[in-house]
């Protein structure tokens, strides 16, 4: 299998606040929200758990995804995480496999 990208979504809590981001690193990038690795606007919130990912086998199409994402409304965002992740879960575990 090739180089694998994510489009994800990080929280402070459940209904917190919301991170949408896009990485082809996705358990180191993770990690580094999870532990404060950068300073910025994760950081600054507390946003440290992953909600909800989607996988993707090229750049392009997990950027355009995360664009589009970027540019919905909150709600909509609340309702994709709730889909698949109705207690608002952190799914790093999953993501690496230490589930």
């Amino acid at each position: 299998m090739g180089k694998v990208f994510i489009v994800y979504i990080m929280a402070s809590r459940k209904n917190g606040t919301l991170y949408v981001g896009v990485t082809g690193n996705p358990v180191g990038r993770i990690w580094q929200h999870k532990n404060e690795w950068f300073e910025g606007f994760t950081k600054r919130y507390g946003v440290k758990r992953l909600v909800w990912y989607e996988v993707y086998e090229n750049a392009e199409a997990a950027i355009l995804r995360e664009k589009r994402l970027k540019e919905w409304q909150r709600a909509w965002k609340i309702r994709l995480i709730e889909a698949r992740n109705p207690d608002w879960r952190d799914l790093y575990g999953e993501l690496t496999g230490e589930q």
